[in-house]
């Protein structure tokens, strides 16, 4: 046998090894990590691992993308890059009792007379991890990325390859194009108890819980870090790019978590198809004391509307799903003492009370500052300066005043009254008729400008390296910033003079401002601080109105009809560019050269819809309501939410209810799926 010849069988029955090696591995690692079964000694796994390793060192061509060889990465990353989600990850709303749950449920179903009165919940632990965003493409996993705001979150896909509870090829002849997986990392308690025992031993700083743990360790640039930390992994979501013979698209939450489990993810056993919100108490209950025997935290029950069709219908508010709500646990709390009571002005004008508390420890943390929301809490809670009361975290995350323990108040305690002027200018407070807040409304005041700057120059806005709080604050308190645009006048020279600047961070600091107004439309929209309008609803304003010129110009009406986009935002929108000053800094920030225009883009392709708005009502035949309108949107259409006198086309199916009414009676053409399809056809 000639040298090639044997070099060409050695070379194909390496080939057909690691594939086969690949295989057996990959079934291991699924049997032990996702269904708690092992079919495999660990011994032989690591002799199959090693094997593995040595034929593709001896042969680098042959490794596969999928192989398990390649779940931890070599060499620490550089750092993480940020990338969109192609579809957003919206935060969930929060309910605290029954009455919540009950409003929920209320709400959802007051939003159309026609809405099914019988529905179906899906109850799912809410486990206390990190939101983790998968894309597969033909099936092999392209990238993990983490929730971020929601629309742009960081690639971390070296570190998730580490979880082996998270499948690198998914268990699917045919995929679609593309599949998008969510779901929830989380470190186990044992795990975590090793982890800090570890820490304790090499003098480290100890994690304050499972949750931060799995938060930092997801954020490492050394992913051997992150595998020997052993995150785990439930899938709770999934979305097609297009059906596959092998995985059609699923109708139900419930069978969206049966397809998870074909495909190789590990899903939580512990969820019920409930059909009433009664049974969703029964299990809300049951969990409340089984939950502490589980070998992970969970905080809460995540309750869905089972069917895709009626969430598809509910759609969103600017913030959360309508169809979806987590039921949380009460967290823990501690008693402790109101020392002093501060008033905060935010940039809104926004008048908040702050408790300076007796240090304890909550929830794993030392808290000493407690909010007390706005007057209408305080005249509830009673509070008194001296009074013990009992503290939480609200979600968690806030610590919150619960309730004061009066038997404990000392004597000739006095009561905590909001001032009726503003602590920061000393001008006349208001509390609006519909608002609990109180608020300043001297837009001179400085406390109003530095949380309009600190807003501005943050990483979700217009991200100026170098300018922090303290160096706003005394920009503003010297005088030298009375507006963000005041901000592109400073100069080197001036920064210099101020306390702990010297000339080269001055100079660095003037070169940041420059680089930021090339910032795109959105960052700058957001960076204005409209109330309501966060970095989300700013994204998806500044794609509906391509400049400031065309929002500002826009009705109420017409920014309300933007998708995502709910009376509240549009009123806020609208109001904002009708004041004066307002108008004004627009005028400044266009001659300083910031873009405040969207760069503007080719159409890929014909658009025959051009100018055209489309609601889209009912269950289609065969496409569901996001295929409609990505169809709609490449042939230049626009779609929107609620049908009005500038809707072109009503595109309905089965059941399509008040909204076929409502276009039938305003003379709006009303279009079947098929008449769609024989409209794109035409598309020369």
């Amino acid at each position: 046998m000639s040298e090639a010849r044997q070099k060409t069988v050695v070379s194909n029955e390496s080939k057909a090894r690691v594939i086969e090696l690949c295989r057996l591995l990959q079934a291991a690692s699924y049997a032990y990590y996702v269904q708690d079964a092992p079919i495999m000694e660990d011994a032989v796994y690591d002799r199959l691992y090693q094997e593995l390793l040595s034929l593709e060192q001896a042969h680098p061509d042959l490794v596969l993308p999928d192989s398990p060889t390649q779940r931890v990465g070599e060499q620490p990353a550089a750092g993480f890059s940020s990338v969109r989600h192609r579809i957003a990850l919206y935060s969930l709303e929060n309910a605290f009792d029954l009455g919540d749950l009950q409003t929920w449920d209320d709400r959802w179903r007051r939003l159309d007379p026609d809405l099914p009165a019988t529905v179906e919940y899906i109850t799912e632990l809410k486990i206390d991890g990190s939101a983790i965003a998968l894309t597969y493409e033909k099936g092999l996993l392209v990238r993990g990325a983490t929730r971020g705001d929601g629309a742009l979150g960081e690639d971390i896909t070296p570190n998730i390859r580490t979880i082996r509870a998270i499948p690198l090829r998914l268990n699917l002849e045919n995929p679609p194009d593309w599949i998008e997986v969510r779901g929830e990392a989380f470190i186990g308690l044992a795990v975590f108890a090793q982890i800090n025992r570890d820490r304790e031993e090499a003098g480290e700083p100890l994690f304050a819980n499972p949750r931060n743990a799995a938060a930092g360790t997801l954020r490492q640039l050394d992913s051997r870090i992150v595998a020997q930390r052993q995150l785990d992994f439930f899938a709770y979501t999934l979305h097609l790019s297009n059906a596959s013979p092998s995985l059609p698209p699923p109708a139900t939450q419930w069978d969206a978590l049966a397809q998870l489990q074909q495909l190789g993810f590990r899903v939580n056993p512990n969820r019920a198809c409930c059909a009433s919100l009664a049974d969703v108490e029964a299990y809300y209950q049951t969990w409340a004391t089984g939950r502490l025997t589980l070998p992970y935290l969970t905080d809460g029950v995540v309750i869905k509307l089972n069917s895709f069709d009626l969430q598809d219908q509910l759609g969103f508010t600017q913030k959360a799903p309508r169809w979806a709500i987590a039921w949380k646990y009460p967290p823990e709390e501690a008693p402790t003492r109101i020392e002093q009571i501060q008033v905060s002005v935010g940039r809104t004008g926004a008048l908040t009370p702050v408790a300076e508390l007796t240090p304890v420890q909550l929830a794993g943390t030392t808290v000493s500052r407690a909010t007390l929301h706005n007057r209408d809490r305080l005249t509830e809670l009673d509070i008194h300066l001296g009074d013990t009361v009992v503290v939480r975290k609200a979600g968690e995350i806030i610590p919150e005043v619960v309730r004061v323990l009066r038997e404990l108040r000392p004597v000739n305690a006095q009561r905590f009254e909001m001032p009726t002027h503003c602590p920061a200018c000393g001008q006349p407070v208001v509390q609006p008729e519909a608002e609990a807040v109180t608020r300043c409304i001297n837009t001179q005041c400085p406390a109003i400008l530095k949380g309009s700057l600190i807003h501005w120059v943050s990483r979700g806005a217009m991200d100026i390296d170098g300018m922090g709080e303290k160096l706003i604050h005394q920009l503003v308190d010297q005088g030298l910033v009375q507006s963000v645009a005041d901000l592109y006048q400073l100069t080197a020279d001036t920064l210099i003079h101020l306390e702990r600047l010297g000339k080269r961070s001055a100079e660095k600091l003037i070169v940041a401002l420059e680089q930021s107004k090339s910032r795109p439309w959105a960052k700058v929209l957001y960076g204005l601080g409209i109330r309501h309008v966060g970095s989300v609803n700013a994204q998806t304003l500044s794609e509906a109105f391509p400049s400031v010129a065309s929002l500002a110009a826009a009705e109420q009406s017409a920014i309300g009809e933007i998708f995502g986009i709910g009376p509240e935002i549009a009123q806020s929108v609208y109001d904002w560019f009708r004041v004066p000053s307002n108008q004004i800094l627009i005028e400044t920030l266009q001659e300083i050269g910031l873009q405040l225009e969207a760069e503007q883009t080719q159409p890929s392709g014909p658009q025959p819809l051009a100018g055209k708005t489309f609601v889209i009502t009912g269950t289609l035949p065969t496409l569901k309501r996001d295929e409609a309108k990505a169809l709609i949107e490449q042939a230049g259409g626009k779609v929107t939410g609620s049908v009005s006198k500038k809707t072109d086309f009503l595109l309905a199916g089965t059941e399509a209810g008040s909204k076929l009414d409502k276009a039938q009676a305003l003379g709006i053409l009303v279009l079947t799926e098929e008449a769609l399809h024989k409209m794109l056809e035409d598309i020369p």
